[in-house]
């Protein structure tokens, strides 16, 4: 009987073990200096780009494998690149405004990763939440990620309907008679993340 529960308890114990090295959970911190967001907005008459700081984010990983994160973006920070001086700063203060993304009232956009689906080498589907303006969306789009001793290197490219944010602006789906004046419902963000 002695032995039976001497045996009994060793197999608890080194289940416990096996529990705790198979449920490994650690998190990668966004390094802020060097992850970047671009952003690329077309119009019937051409387009403009420009970049918004993140302000914070982390990668989560359970047992060595891609399984979450959140990402914020700091919206005080867009800037236009395709354009200088007065007509640049005109740009941004509109898009600032609550024509666009309406800053002072929404100082924050986040990206809340749920879910990452490896395809190939190093490509992944991520499925999350998407937050602009206080309205959240899913959203799937494509990533290449490389992790390398304890780093992380990511990019993705993907496209947002604005509308679904209650950014109308210019929308040829509720707005007649814009001409040259019609902005595309789409626009493009460029992820560029590091982590460690």
């Amino acid at each position: 009987m002695k032995k039976s529960l001497i045996l009994l308890s060793f197999i608890v114990i080194s289940s416990w073990g096996v529990k705790a090295h198979f449920h490994n959970h650690s998190n990668l911190k966004l390094n802020t200096d060097v992850s970047t967001v671009e952003w690329v907005g077309e119009k019937v008459v051409g387009k403009h780009n420009g970049s918004i700081s993140i302000k914070e984010g982390i990668i989560n990983l359970h047992d060595g494998h891609l399984s979450g994160g959140k990402i914020t973006i700091n919206m005080e920070t867009i800037t236009c690149s395709d354009l200088e001086g007065e007509w640049s700063d005109k740009l941004v203060k509109h898009l600032n405004s609550p024509d666009f993304f309406d800053v002072a009232n929404n100082k924050t956009a986040t990206l809340e990763i749920i879910k990452f689906n490896k395809t190939e080498g190093n490509n992944y589907t991520i499925s999350g939440n998407l937050t602009i303006k206080g309205i959240t969306k899913p959203i799937d789009f494509p990533a290449n990620i490389e992790i390398k001793e304890g780093k992380l290197a990511a990019y993705a490219e993907f496209k947002i309907d604005r509308t679904l944010y209650d950014i109308k602006y210019g929308s040829g789906k509720f707005f007649e008679g814009l001409g040259d004046k019609m902005i595309s419902d789409e626009f493009i963000i460029k992820f560029k993340i590091a982590a460690n």
